[in-house]
C-alpha cells in the first residue's frame, strides 16, 4: 500500500470482496427512511421464498399489500429487535412471513436448505439516513431488505485510526435515529487498518466500545490489512447466518450495590451479546474439532478473567446439543449435554446464559 491509498480506496476494496462474495450493491437513495428497509430487498426475497403466503395476504389487502406487509414489519423491528423478527418471522392477519432462512443441521430437508440459499446479503456505501440532515454512515449491511451491520472505517495512511471512528459513533450516530436505535442494527464496528471495535448499543459519550480483534493487537497480514478477517471471514454471508441463528442473544444481569439511606439494591441491566472474535474461535475450533476426531477427547482452554467464558461454554453447549459429524449423518453426535463448575456465581450464571 502506498501513501496515497485513501479511506475511499480502503472502503472500496471492502466492497469489492463483500460483492465478489455474493453481495448485491445497492444506492442509497434505494434505502426507505421512514421504514429504515430496502423495500425492494424485502418484497422479493418474500416472493421468492413465499409466495404463497405473499398470495394470501393480497386477497386482504389487495393493491396496499406491499405497503402493509412493509409498515407491519419496521412496526415489528422498533417493538421487538431485528434478532427476534430474523429468527421468529412476524404475522400479518393470519399469514405468517420469514425474513431469513437459516442452515439446517443435516441435509434431511433439503428443501429448507434451497430457501438457506436463496438469502440475500446487499451493502450500501455511504448510506444517508437520516431525514434531518445529509449525514452517512461509511457502510452499512442488509439481510433481506433489513440493516443488520453499520461500519465507520478509516485509514492510517491518511492519518486517520479506529480511534477516530469510535469517536465518530460517539458524537456524530444519533441513537434517536432510526437505523441507530436499539437492536434495530445487531453490531456497529469501527475498522481500521490495523484493529476492530464494536458495540451492539449506541449512546452517545457512554457508548462502550469492546475490542474485535484476534489477538491483543492484529498479527501482520503480508497480503494487505490486519482487519481482513472481517470482510474475509466474519462478513461472509455464511458466518453471519450462523452469528444470527446460534449466537446473539439479549442477556439481562443483575448488579447488587449498597445505598446508605436504602440499604441493599439490585438492578438488573439488559445487554445485547454479539460474540468477540475470540469467543466466536474457540466455539468454532472446538466445534470442528470433535466433528473431525469424534467424542471421548479431552481438551483445555485458556480463557483469561472477565473474557466472556460464560458465553463461549454456552454457545457450544448450544451447539453441540444439535450438532451432526457429516452433513449425511441423521443421528446427532451427543444425546445429552453435561457442564460441570466448582463456583456457584459461575454456576448460576450458566444456567441462566444457556437457557
Amino acid at each position: 500500500m502506498t501513501k496515497s491509498y485513501s479511506e475511499q480506496d480502503f472502503e472500496e476494496h471492502i466492497i469489492e470482496h463483500l460483492t465478489n462474495s455474493g453481495y448485491e450493491q445497492f444506492k442509497s437513495t434505494e434505502f426507505d427512511k421512514d421504514l429504515c428497509l430496502i423495500k425492494d430487498d424485502v418484497i422479493a426475497f418474500i416472493l421468492t421464498t413465499q409466495p404463497n403466503e405473499y398470495n394470501k395476504l393480497q386477497r386482504q389487502y389487495g393493491e396496499d399489500t406491499q405497503n402493509k406487509l412493509l409498515y407491519r414489519l419496521s412496526r415489528e423491528i422498533s417493538k421487538n429487535g431485528t434478532l427476534q423478527v430474523l429468527r421468529k418471522g412476524i404475522k400479518d392477519r393470519g399469514c405468517k412471513f420469514r425474513f431469513a432462512y437459516f442452515k439446517p443441521s443435516s441435509k434431511m430437508n433439503p428443501e429448507h436448505l434451497v430457501l438457506y440459499g436463496r438469502n440475500q446479503f446487499s451493502i450500501i456505501r455511504q448510506l444517508k439516513y437520516s431525514k434531518r440532515n445529509e449525514n452517512s454512515i461509511d457502510i452499512a449491511i442488509f439481510l433481506n431488505g433489513i440493516p443488520i451491520i453499520t461500519a465507520e472505517l478509516k485509514n492510517s495512511l491518511t492519518g486517520q485510526v479506529v480511534q477516530h471512528a469510535i469517536k465518530q459513533y460517539k458524537h456524530d450516530r444519533d441513537p434517536k435515529e432510526p437505523l441507530f436505535e436499539y437492536k434495530r442494527c445487531l453490531v456497529h464496528f469501527a475498522v481500521g487498518n490495523e484493529e476492530v471495535f464494536m458495540t451492539t448499543r449506541l449512546l452517545k459519550e457512554n457508548t462502550h466500545f469492546l475490542p474485535f480483534n484476534k489477538d491483543i493487537e492484529n498479527p501482520v497480514n503480508p497480503n494487505g490489512h490486519k482487519t481482513y478477517y472481517l470482510w474475509e471471514d466474519i462478513l461472509q454471508p455464511a458466518t453471519l447466518l450462523d452469528l444470527i441463528n446460534n449466537y446473539l442473544h439479549s442477556q439481562t444481569e443483575t448488579e447488587k450495590y449498597y445505598h446508605k439511606d436504602k440499604g441493599l439494591i439490585e438492578e438488573s441491566k439488559e445487554t445485547f451479546i454479539f460474540p468477540r472474535f475470540h469467543q466466536l474461535d474457540v466455539v468454532r475450533k472446538l466445534l470442528n474439532t470433535v466433528k473431525a476426531e469424534g467424542a471421548s477427547h479431552n481438551y483445555l482452554i485458556q480463557h483469561s478473567a472477565g473474557s466472556g467464558k460464560s458465553n463461549s461454554i454456552a454457545w457450544l453447549v448450544h451447539q453441540l446439543a444439535s450438532l451432526y459429524g457429516r452433513e449425511s449423518d441423521t443421528e446427532r453426535m451427543f444425546d445429552s449435554i453435561m457442564v460441570v463448575t466448582d463456583r456457584k456465581n459461575l454456576d448460576r450464571q450458566l444456567q441462566n446464559t444457556i437457557k
